[in-house]
């Protein structure tokens, strides 16, 4: 895939989302209203109408594909590196997607408490994978928007993010460096020879 085809393709899926999600906020609109959702599903916490999303999500789906798009493409070496990068780019983004769809399932069943145990064994992952990329961001808020709207799964999505950064790119990196420095400092045993 070169850059301009992944543009003309980041357009087309910026018009699908938001033709999705306008079509989403039209149904809701006729069949019981828009629905709103408060912070942390506490009902003295403010609540954000789903209309938001009309805006957020067209918004967020652009930006985040230009940051794919950038990161794919951005080197000089862009034609060698971009298919090696959207393979994992594509498999971040399904993994989000099926991360979110579990959550939304667990909370839609009244499993709340286990989605978020689920949540929790979010930051067990984000050690060994880089979950704060755009890819896992973009799949996490459009496996959720149905369920809980658009802006709720943004910020949830961006503080998960920012600390599987912190735990991935930081913590695990000084562990492997302290773990290699122990590895040096060990003394090295010699075979005995039997003689």
């Amino acid at each position: 895939m070169t850059e301009k085809s992944f543009s003309r393709l980041s357009l087309y899926c910026t018009a699908l989302v938001t033709g999705a999600v306008w079509a989403l906020l039209a149904w809701t609109h006729t069949h019981g209203g828009v629905p709103s959702h408060h912070f942390l599903a506490q009902k003295d916490l403010p609540a954000i109408s789903n209309w938001w999303g009309g805006l957020l999500l067209p918004v967020l789906t652009w930006f985040l594909l230009s940051r794919i798009r950038k990161q794919a493409f951005g080197t000089n070496d862009a034609d060698a590196a971009a298919p090696r990068t959207m393979r994992r780019q594509l498999a971040g983004f399904v993994g989000a997607l099926l991360f979110g769809v579990v959550i939304a399932v667990l909370f839609t069943a009244g499993e709340s408490d286990t989605a978020g145990n689920v949540m929790l064994g979010l930051f067990v992952v984000a050690f060994f994978v880089p979950i704060y990329r755009p890819e896992c961001l973009l799949g996490f808020v459009l496996s959720m928007t149905y369920t809980f709207g658009a802006v709720l799964p943004t910020i949830i999505g961006t503080v998960l993010g920012l600390v599987g950064l912190v735990l991935h790119a930081y913590i695990r990196r000084a562990l492997v460096y302290v773990g290699s420095q122990l590895m040096l400092r060990l003394p090295v045993s010699k075979p005995q020879s039997n003689g």
